[in-house]
């Protein structure tokens, strides 16, 4: 099982994790995005001047109609295509290094590892936020936290499994599996704490903002689920065929 067939597969489960996310985004997120839109633009929210072109007239700009269907098609598409593949390179490279787990389960749990560090931990810690909420002030040092949580969400949930398989033979199953949860939550929690909490939601209404994250952490979790299952089901199916292969050259070699 070579990493480009890995990779083909990667791919084409991100593709189908694209298509169904935007599905699901257009559903259940759209509509909270519009919401929030509508408020900033009733109350004239954000406080900042648009822009302009010659004569006082408003740049031109894309509409909403545009931005809810095929802008929003293409960012799914173009985020799952990419996920897709780093998440079957990285599940290539973890095949024979997770004890003794066959294809399927190996890329199932490092899809797992991956939602759980690259995608629900920062989003707990800094939750997305609607269009009329944060300061374009502090953009820069709120991309800067988020992605720095983020990368160290990612490494200790790394660490934490190569300890985890290397110290299973001592400790066994069970032992290195709730270690290596509790190593990780540990690390993540500490830094959670030391992270700068960003609070910026003024008077934006809460039922608002709950709707508007719930639909995102909705969206991100279809995007994962869709993706695991699958580049599991891809993975496993190949590992069988393969493994059917070498059984009827097995059994003819033996004639």
């Amino acid at each position: 099982m070579s990493p480009r067939a890995f990779l083909v597969r990667g791919l084409l489960a991100g593709l189908l994790a694209g298509v169904v996310t935007f599905l699901v985004a257009y559903a259940v997120g759209e509509p909270q995005v519009g919401a929030a839109i509508a408020l900033e633009e009733s109350a004239g929210a954000d406080g900042h001047s648009h822009s302009h072109g010659e004569g006082g007239e408003e740049a031109p700009e894309v509409s909403r109609a545009n931005q809810s269907t095929w802008g929003l098609l293409t960012g799914t598409l173009a985020i799952g295509v990419a996920l897709g593949g780093i998440l079957a390179l990285v599940a290539a490279a973890a095949l024979g290094r997770m004890g003794r787990l066959p294809p399927g389960q190996s890329t199932a749990l490092v899809t797992l590892i991956g939602f759980v560090a690259f995608a629900l931990v920062p989003f707990l810690k800094y939750p997305a936020t609607p269009p009329a909420v944060g300061s374009g002030d502090t953009i820069g040092l709120r991309t800067s936290v988020y992605f720095g949580y983020l990368l160290v969400s990612v490494v200790a949930a790394a660490l934490a499994t190569y300890g985890a398989v290397r110290l299973r033979e001592r400790v066994g199953t069970y032992g290195v599996v709730v270690g290596g949860a509790l190593a990780y939550l540990a690390v993540v929690v500490v830094a959670g704490r030391l992270f700068v909490t960003v609070n910026e939601v003024g008077d934006f209404p809460a039922d608002t903002l709950w709707s508007f994250r719930l639909a995102s952490l909705i969206t991100l979790a279809t995007m994962w689920g869709v993706l695991g299952v699958a580049l599991t089901g891809l993975v496993g199916r190949l590992y069988a065929q393969e493994q059917a292969v070498a059984e009827r050259k097995a059994l003819a070699a033996s004639l």
